[in-house]
């Protein structure tokens, strides 16, 4: 066995020499490299591709899920802050499922489900009263946090007593909400109102006045329907606009002014201030329908006429005879005949009666500048841009700017108009020079680069044909040392009789040894 052994690798070795010392190397090489591809791919292949399957987990649910996929015996990664949880990527969604059927990702509150799994036999009311209201502050946390940007929430919820007195009954509930906003995401005023919704319809008696909602800094979250609205939303709201008026106004004027002098050849700078503080009034106004005579309807008429007539009547009475009368005090005398006669007229109007409800513009500009430059028709004369233009062109901006100013309630003159508006000439740097110039250093950069490749290309070249010739040297050398040494067969022709036996041998020598039996015959040819 063994020797079979050494005569296999004896052959293999005599193989192995055959070859030259790069043929050697480039088969190592190429043995290794298929031997690492096949590493690389097994490792690939047997190795397990995780993905994230529930994310900023509260502690309860995470032990819970966790528990889950230990009893299942599936593989996970727990992150280090226990709110992550991966999966092997093939079973993602059946992890998913079997966690949501099983009702074990709650988000930190049990909600309803609490009284699920209890039961009410023997449990008293107050106790009743405080699973009922943990379960509803657990409900709301479950809607708070399937907003997307809401990580996680606190929920607090007073209910009032319930008494037989009616101020009792009367009492209103009151609500404390905490909500932790997820790292890049912000809650603008839409989101805040939804929450305050979400809270009040939820609970029996709860007016939005009563809820108060904060975030994880402390910053208050105010209802915009109760008069309020978040700082930090106002103030990107208003910065908004602003921009957005700048952004207009600047690109109109950018319109305007490239059609006259081309769009590569204006540059325009606009900045605006604005006044955002709202004002509400209310007037009431009265107007006769009739503008003619300033009259208004008549929508009723009373008239009433009333006529006395008096006969006159003698002395009346005894004078001096009544009990608080003075004696010998002469009683009423005869006055003759009176008539008298009274008229009353009474019209009823109906004007019209307006009321309005003011509430002036939610935003005022209150401070406007226009920087205008223009490159003149020669680009390095800024004389060659006329007093002319720039007095067109700056009476136009002047326009634009009294029209925007004119809400102000500020009365600005023509001089003071004119300072805010600057039109000059400039030559301005052309995008395309720069590029050209990007462009140029690029081509010197390949053409060089491309110098040393061909240099060291023809390095190459001349060294592996120096190399080749060496190596052709070399052969030529050995072979005729080889040749030299070389010794031909001899054959005893003088000895040899028989001309039979002279051509078997030289025919034997022609077929096992060809090249020996040429030598021989050039020899011989020599020697004649």
């Amino acid at each position: 066995m063994n020797e079979n052994l050494l005569q296999y690798w004896e052959k293999v070795k005599q193989y192995w020499n055959r070859y030259s010392r790069t043929t050697k190397i480039t088969f190592i090489a190429t043995v290794i490299l298929l031997i690492l591809t096949a590493a690389i791919i097994s490792i690939n292949l047997s190795k397990t591709e995780y993905s994230l399957a529930f994310t900023e987990l509260q502690p309860s649910d995470a032990s819970a899920i966790k528990s889950y996929l230990d009893t299942a015996k599936i593989p996970y990664h727990l992150s280090a802050d226990g709110k992550s949880i991966e999966v092997p990527t093939s079973e993602v969604a059946n992890v998913k499922l079997g966690v949501e059927s099983q009702g074990l990702n709650k988000n930190g509150s049990l909600g309803f489900g609490a009284f699920s799994n209890s039961s009410s036999f023997g449990i008293t009311d107050n106790e009743f009263k405080v699973k009922y209201l943990n379960a509803i502050q657990g409900e709301l946390q479950q809607l708070i946090n399937s907003n997307q940007a809401i990580a996680s929430s606190k929920v607090l919820i007073s209910l009032p007593e319930e008494g037989p007195f009616l101020q009792q009954q009367q009492e209103k509930a009151t609500a404390s909400v905490v909500v932790q906003t997820k790292q890049g995401y912000t809650l603008d005023q839409a989101k805040v109102d939804t929450i305050y919704n979400l809270v009040s319809h939820s609970v029996k008696n709860l007016p939005l006045e009563n809820i108060t909602i904060s975030d994880q800094y402390g910053q208050s979250l105010v209802s915009s329907k109760v008069g309020g609205t978040s700082s930090t939303s106002l103030v990107t709201s208003q910065a908004d606009i602003n921009n957005q008026f700048r952004n207009d106004l600047q690109k109109n004027i950018n319109t305007m002014l490239g059609t006259m002098f081309g769009r590569d050849k204006v540059n325009v700078s606009v900045f605006s201030t604005m006044n955002f503080d709202q004002k509400k009034s209310k007037e009431q106004l009265v107007s006769a329908p009739n503008q003619v005579d300033q009259k208004g309807l008549e929508i009723s008429l009373q008239e009433a006429s009333e006529s006395y007539q008096n006969n006159g009547a003698d002395t009346g009475g005894v004078p001096g005879t009544g009990t608080t009368d003075v004696p010998g005090y002469p009683g009423a005398a005869s006055s003759g005949k009176s008539n008298s006669e009274k008229h009353n007229k009474t019209i009823n109007y109906e004007v019209n009666r307006i009321t309005n409800d003011i509430i002036s513009t939610p935003y005022v500009v209150k401070d406007l500048s226009i920087n205008v430059g223009i490159e003149p028709p020669v680009k390095d004369d800024p004389n060659s841009l006329t007093p002319e233009t720039k007095a067109a062109v700056q009476s136009a901006l002047v326009n634009i700017v009294r029209t925007a100013l004119a809400d102000n309630k500020v009365t600005y003159t023509d001089a003071d108009l004119q300072k805010k508006v600057t039109v000059f000439a400039h030559s301005f740097a052309r995008p395309t020079d720069t590029l050209a110039s990007k462009t140029t250093t690029y081509l010197t950069y390949a053409g060089l680069a491309l110098a040393a490749l061909a240099i060291g290309l023809i390095a190459g070249f001349a060294i592996r044909k120096r190399r080749k010739a060496a190596a052709q040297q070399q052969l030529d050398q050995e072979m005729n040392i080889a040749a030299g040494k070389a010794e031909l067969p001899t054959i005893d022709i003088e000895n040899v009789t028989n001309e039979n036996q002279i051509r078997k041998q030289l025919e034997t020598l022609a077929k096992k040894r060809p090249e020996d039996f040429v030598n021989l015959l050039r020899t011989w040819l020599v020697d004649e």
